[in-house]
């Protein structure tokens, strides 16, 4: 895995460069993630806050009280969710540069998760969030 990786947005006005190691690296099913990303799950990288550098239009919006979405302004690509009373931000897979890096760990909040998909791949799942 890289100490050094970068991401951005589809119209390449916002980017991020995240230094170290990944906390953890996660698929999650929630409703929330579902309809923040527009897709069946998220899959992040998770980052200390004070790792990555962020650049370009960036906006926020909070998906919950305690987590905001972040996303570029120009063209709505959501780039990661953050949550800053914990300094952790989940950098999104579909921005990242080099997303083959990266392999999940587990699967998270499936109780949510769209009846249509199989979840065959061997990693844990957790009905809610992962244990402890």
């Amino acid at each position: 895995m890289r100490e050094v990786f970068e991401g951005g947005c589809l119209c390449g006005a916002s980017r991020y460069r995240a230094r170290g190691a990944p906390l953890n690296i996660r698929v999650c099913h929630c409703r929330l993630c579902q309809k923040a990303i527009g897709a069946a799950f998220n899959a992040r990288v998770l980052m200390r806050r004070e790792a990555v550098e962020l650049t370009g239009p960036i906006g926020r919006a909070a998906s919950s009280p305690d987590l905001k979405r972040g996303f570029c302004t120009q063209c709505g690509t959501t780039l990661f969710a953050e949550r800053a009373s914990m300094g952790f931000m989940g950098l999104t897979f579909g921005s990242l540069d080099t997303p083959e890096a990266f392999q999940p760990t587990e699967h998270i909040w499936t109780f949510s998760k769209q009846p249509w998909l199989r979840l065959d791949d061997g990693l844990p799942q957790y009905p809610e969030g992962p244990p402890g």
